[in-house]
């Protein structure tokens, strides 16, 4: 609900710089989604090798898993972004035509592509707790985010820097919810004694 909130609330600051902010807006997003479902899909891969190894109680390989997922994040996100950065104006011509709007969401597009690695990341740590069954920390932490990092990094930035201070807004939020995420995995999570649910 929080989330859904936030993205209403997103669309309307968006919606206010015209048609063309909210084309753009969509095209961004529909590139985004396609960066973003394999970061999403190694979370969930690295919850099920964990969960395997923590039901197994194999406890040491789950640290184990951790650092392979974040490492398969790092090159096959990071290759994906590469990709995305050099063919985005391709890419972005697959959903619009018209060629302010097309350079438009290119704009947006280089500021926000680089921060998927950090989504990939924070969703690793939070997927990897998960696994364990603590659900409520990572859970709050990424509402957290969202509720004190991008939308009001949305609604100052866009004041300042106009439509792109939205997609500034969206770096933040992945960036801080990275950094609460692995914090709370290395300085707290990593710390407690794992436990087989069954």
């Amino acid at each position: 609900i929080v989330a859904s909130l936030a993205g209403i609330v997103i669309v309307g600051i968006v919606n206010s710089f015209g048609s063309d902010a909210t084309a753009a807006y969509g095209a961004v997003n529909q590139v985004m989604s396609y960066v973003q479902f394999p970061a999403m899909s190694i979370g969930i891969a690295a919850s099920v090798f964990a969960a395997q190894a923590i039901g197994a109680r194999r406890f040491d390989e789950v640290e184990h898993v951790t650092r392979t997922a974040l490492i398969i994040n790092t090159l096959f996100t990071g290759l994906l972004i590469v990709l995305a950065y050099l063919f985005s104006q391709h890419l972005v011509a697959l959903f619009i035509t018209d060629p302010q709007v097309i350079s438009l969401t290119e704009t947006l597009l280089h500021i926000v592509l680089w921060s998927v690695l950090a989504f990939g990341y924070g969703s690793i740590f939070s997927a990897v707790m998960r696994a364990a069954g603590d659900v409520w920390v990572p859970m709050m932490l990424t509402l957290g985010a969202i509720v004190l990092i991008e939308i009001p990094a949305a609604l100052l930035l866009s004041q300042v820097w106009g439509l792109p201070g939205v997609w500034v807004g969206y770096c933040l939020n992945f960036v801080a919810m990275l950094l609460l995420q692995a914090g709370y995995y290395i300085f707290v999570w990593r710390k407690k004694e794992i436990t087989a649910l069954v």
